[in-house]
């Protein structure tokens, strides 16, 4: 298969949320819309994907319109159709149907050409998760630089 060339992240998800399980998607887009994921117009940080007759879509997710497209422009939050087999989309009914399980995309990306999202199952972290996180990765930043500053000393 061809490189993967990330577009979007969504960075906010992984701090707001405990990741259980992810899956990747395809996208249903209009031809403006592919040119404008093609220059980085994508905003995916208040996105949410949402089940509804035993399909997916995506809200939310902003891509800007393209400037040469002129009147065949497209919505840009419009709804869009996600692209995942019927066994998968049947898990996700199961398991979104449990108390506090939503989805959520994680990155957009290109593969071989085509648009794909990575969405994930996720469930809210508490206020005191955030901050155990948040003091994890600070120590982590602190031994890394007193790492760096040893070594340039030897």
């Amino acid at each position: 298969m061809g490189k993967e060339k990330i577009i979007a992240v969504n960075k906010r998800a992984r701090h707001d949320y405990h990741v259980l399980e992810t899956f990747e998607a395809g996208i249903a887009l209009n031809g403006s819309e592919v040119k404008s994921m093609r220059t980085g117009g994508v905003n995916i940080k208040e996105a949410f994907a949402k089940i509804e007759n035993a399909e997916v879509f995506i809200h939310s997710m902003h891509i800007n319109p393209y400037e040469q497209a002129s009147s065949l422009n497209h919505d840009p939050l419009r709804i869009r159709k996600l692209l995942l087999h019927k066994r998968e989309i049947k898990r996700l009914i199961g398991q979104t149907s449990q108390k506090g399980l939503t989805l959520v995309p994680l990155q957009i990306y290109f593969k071989g050409g085509r648009a794909k999202i990575e969405i994930a199952l996720v469930k809210g972290k508490k206020l005191y998760d955030k901050r155990d996180a948040l003091k994890k990765k600070i120590m982590s930043r602190e031994t890394e630089k007193t790492l760096k500053q040893h070594q340039k000393r030897i």
